[in-house]
């Protein structure tokens, strides 16, 4: 059995997002019309040996405090992947 932590980093509202503009520009070129924003981001799968932990939770916030992320432009969530 494993455990799967997903990370999702995205880049503060503040920030501007030109990938995520010029996919908001290009969607209404292909019929899709009903979004009014895109942001773009980055998603992290860390895969653990047996059930997720507190500890490998912990481990993981740090991994995207220091590695995975950008603190000064981008934010993110750390969450347990349902099995």
């Amino acid at each position: 059995l494993m455990g799967r932590i997903v990370v999702d980093v995205m880049l503060n509202s503040e920030i501007l997002d030109p990938q995520g503009q010029a996919v908001a520009r290009a969607l209404p070129r292909l019929g899709l019309d009903h979004f009014r924003d895109v942001r773009q981001g980055k998603r992290f799968l860390l895969t653990v040996d047996g059930p997720v932990t507190d500890s490998d939770l912990a481990q993981a916030r740090t991994a995207a405090e220091r590695l995975l992320s950008n603190p000064v432009i981008e934010n993110f969530e750390v969450r347990v992947e349902d099995a």
